[in-house]
């Protein structure tokens, strides 16, 4: 009897046990009843029938990642490149990912892998080596509606890396950089050609500038010699007024001024150092005292001799110029 009741303790105790399951964070256990799928358990204490219900599959419900190995995948263009990528899943519905399909994680890779030589067989290389975001959307889409009859909702799908021959990735290397250089010849010359164009630009503005300063200049020198030359007519008709009025100074003034004005170019001759002027000095003392008395307008006008005669202008073949023996250099 004593035996009896043991044997009952410990049944009660096991099918307690047996009926009820913890179930951690992250994770759903299917129920099944002699073999028959009923419900899920969701996280936290659970309770089935002991004996009659057991636990089916227990369910990873957090995101995953699976990592697809290296293939060989054959672009549009025949080239032969290695490509491996990872996938980001995760269990929506335990039920449908427990049943609807057999070894999960290995279907979702050979449908990832089927579709990555799908999707990278209509591109050329070119293409795949650039247009990763589009390779990866086309991916994402594909296997997502793939798997949604799994219970799966494939988050995202990156390709990792893509390999293409060695002989493709030196002749890459060489297209590359002559793309480089060429884009550099094509700098260079713009370069070249905007300091053309500049230069250009400069010398016309420099020309411009030159030309409008020689007008100018043109234009005040045009000007001086109209003044200079109002200046000698006034002056000549000072002089010829002095001299209709009888006023022999004058003349006197206009010859001695011509006078010192042809002494002065004489001695400022840059190819003569001595000069002999054989002269009457009386002729230049009366022709500066004719300045005297034209400057002194409060003396006593003279009156001119009956017969005076004019002063003679210097007999200027008389001149001689003596040159200048070049300087011998000493020692």
């Amino acid at each position: 009897m004593t035996i009896f009741i043991w044997v009952l303790l410990a049944f009660v105790v096991i099918t307690i046990i047996k009926g009820v399951r913890s179930v951690p964070q992250g994770y759903e256990y299917t129920v099944e009843r002699f073999g028959r799928y009923t419900h899920t358990l969701t996280p936290g204490l659970g309770f089935i029938i002991p004996w009659i219900d057991a636990i089916g599959r227990k369910m990873n419900m957090m995101e995953q990642v699976l990592d697809v190995p290296s293939q060989d995948v054959i672009t549009k263009d025949n080239a032969v490149v290695k490509v491996d990528g990872v996938v980001f899943f995760q269990v929506l519905d335990a039920a449908k990912a427990a049943y609807e399909v057999a070894q999960l994680e290995i279907a979702i890779l050979n449908l990832v892998m089927t579709n990555i030589r799908t999707v990278l067989g209509s591109m050329d290389l070119d293409e795949s080596l650039s247009k990763r975001d589009e390779i990866n959307s086309r991916l994402l889409s594909v296997v997502d509606h793939a798997t949604n009859p799994w219970g799966l909702k494939v988050n995202r799908i990156e390709i990792k890396d893509i390999q293409p021959p060695r002989d493709l990735i030196d002749s890459m290397a060489r297209q590359m950089k002559a793309e480089r250089e060429k884009r550099a010849n094509i700098l260079e010359a713009e370069g070249f050609r905007a300091a053309a164009i500049l230069k250009a630009e400069g010398e016309k503005q420099a020309a411009v500038l030159d030309a409008e300063g020689r007008r100018e200049a043109a234009f005040r020198d045009a000007e001086a010699r109209e003044r200079l030359a109002e200046a000698e007519a006034r002056a000549t008709t000072m002089v010829s007024t002095a001299i209709a009025e009888g006023d022999v100074q004058a003349v006197n003034y206009f010859v001695a001024q011509k006078y010192v004005e042809a002494l002065r170019e004489f001695a400022t001759s840059p190819n003569q150092k001595t000069l002999l002027l054989p002269m009457e000095t009386t002729g230049i003392l009366g022709s500066l005292a004719g300045i005297a008395e034209l400057v002194r307008g409060d003396a006593p006008r003279p009156v001119p001799p009956p017969k005076a005669a004019a002063p003679r202008a210097p007999d200027m073949s008389r001149v001689t110029t003596q040159p200048v023996p070049p300087r011998v250099p000493q020692g």
